[in-house]
């Protein structure tokens, strides 16, 4: 920085410096280089909102919301100010007022790419796939041909609905470069989700040519080629859990009004109000369950393939312990007679066949202890196992009722049950509760 810069600005080398001290968690040093910054230019929007990232990351978010907002109104048509508002709404879940926010910002600066990745993620952390797709469109007219804005548009139009115009991207992209395995991949989830599996053959014949026995890959060849795998690989769900973490709670509670976790903590606790019981939770995702258990005179244990979505987890404080593997292995691991209980909420849906690991948890529950399980229904006068467009396996209620009773489970009851809301519809399935029988 030359001298005329520094005189032009005395308090930049301090927030430069302060930013790097949040960057690196040394909150105390940044503490203190922004209170000099405050005495020699007080007032100044930058260290308000330098303060705001200090205190998040330091867990204290009201005291970041407080900063944040002091920033926006010493100035009020600051870009980078009501960027970074923006964001921390988003990552807080307050999206009505991030995305207000977020678009206020790119009114504001229309050519800035640094806004419009931050609004774009605003935009996908809210669910809002026709405004990342609006801003996108935005970017390739700022870049055109971005590689990477074309394969985020390409996904957000496929999760639209919209499969022509995401497969004039994909094409476009695999044209340019035959090897680009993002845009491979995304040709072929737009393939099988438009029921053409066949002409996706090549696309997941070259994956596999680039990455031999990768398991994802794999397993779209199996799809392409008619086969419904009997399992879903790990690595797919360890990609989709860890990218959704942060939003899972919003998204599941609020946007597809998923309630399994009240339901079964309510059936849980009447059985055991005095909450003298160990549970094993697979597939505990964010700890929806544990939140509506609370704490137990006993042990809670979650099971997740992601440790993004174990992360969220483990802030409630209400776990004693988490496992980060597959649920099938974990199953397997386990000595008999452990738990009173064990649960896998919309879990299922995401292993497929599921004989063992419906024997397994027979074998590990104490006498008279219960098993919760849901799934979403697939017709009676079909397959005991179906792989659905959405990409979650739909089981035969009768079919799981013969696995329970064949498992050694004393008694079995089924009730229907509303998993989740999407595109404003019912996801129809069902509750299973079986009961191990006593000693």
């Amino acid at each position: 920085m030359n001298a005329t810069a520094t005189q032009a600005d005395p308090i930049r080398k301090l927030l430069e410096t302060a930013r790097d001290q949040i960057g690196k968690g040394e909150l105390r040093e940044a503490a203190l280089t922004l209170n000099q910054a405050q005495r020699r230019w007080p007032g100044d929007a930058r260290i308000f909102m330098l303060a705001g990232l200090m205190a998040e990351k330091s867990g204290n978010v009201k005291a970041a919301f407080e900063a944040m907002r002091k920033a926006v109104a010493a100035a009020p048509d600051w870009g980078p100010g009501l960027l970074e508002l923006a964001l921390l709404l988003a990552r807080h879940n307050q999206f009505a007022e991030a995305v207000e926010t977020a678009e206020k910002v790119a009114a504001l600066e229309p050519r800035n790419p640094l806004v419009l990745a931050g609004v774009v993620d605003i935009a996908h952390r809210a669910g809002h796939s026709e405004m990342a797709v609006r801003h996108l469109r935005r970017g390739l007219e700022l870049v055109p041909g971005d590689v990477q804005l074309r394969r985020s548009l390409a996904r957000d139009l496929g999760d639209l609905g919209r499969h022509a115009e995401a497969l004039e991207l994909w094409n476009g992209l695999i044209a340019q470069d035959a090897q680009d395995t993002e845009a491979l991949l995304g040709r072929v989830l737009t393939l099988l989700a438009t029921g053409r599996p066949g002409q996706a053959i090549a696309d997941t014949t070259a994956l596999l040519e680039l990455a031999p026995g990768d398991s994802v890959y794999a397993y779209y060849n199996a799809l392409a080629h008619g086969i419904t795998p009997p399992h879903q690989p790990v690595e797919l769900s360890r990609r989709l859990f860890d990218g959704m973490a942060q939003v899972y709670d919003q998204h599941t509670v609020r946007s597809l009004r998923y309630q399994l976790p009240k339901i079964v903590a309510d059936l849980i606790l009447a059985r055991h109000p005095e909450k003298r019981l160990n549970v094993l939770d697979l597939g505990c995702g964010t700890g929806l369950l544990g939140v509506c258990l609370g704490r137990l005179d006993g042990f809670l244990i979650g099971v997740d393939v992601s440790e993004a979505m174990i992360a969220q987890a483990a802030r409630h404080n209400v776990y004693d312990r988490f496992h980060h593997v597959n649920l099938l292995e974990a199953l397997h691991a386990t000595p008999a007679a452990q738990y009173e209980v064990i649960t896998a909420l919309d879990v299922f849906i995401y292993v497929g066949d599921l004989v063992e690991a419906i024997a397994n948890v027979q074998r590990i529950l104490r006498p008279a202890g219960e098993l919760y399980f849901s799934c979403e229904a697939a017709p009676e006068d079909g397959p005991n196992l179906v792989l659905q467009p959405s990409g979650r396996y739909a089981h035969k209620r009768s079919h799981m009722q013969a696995l329970c009773q064949e498992a050694g489970f004393e008694s079995v009851r089924i009730d229907d049950q509303t998993l989740r809301h999407e595109g404003g519809a019912p996801v129809d399935g069902y509750l299973v509760v079986a009961r191990k029988a006593a000693a």
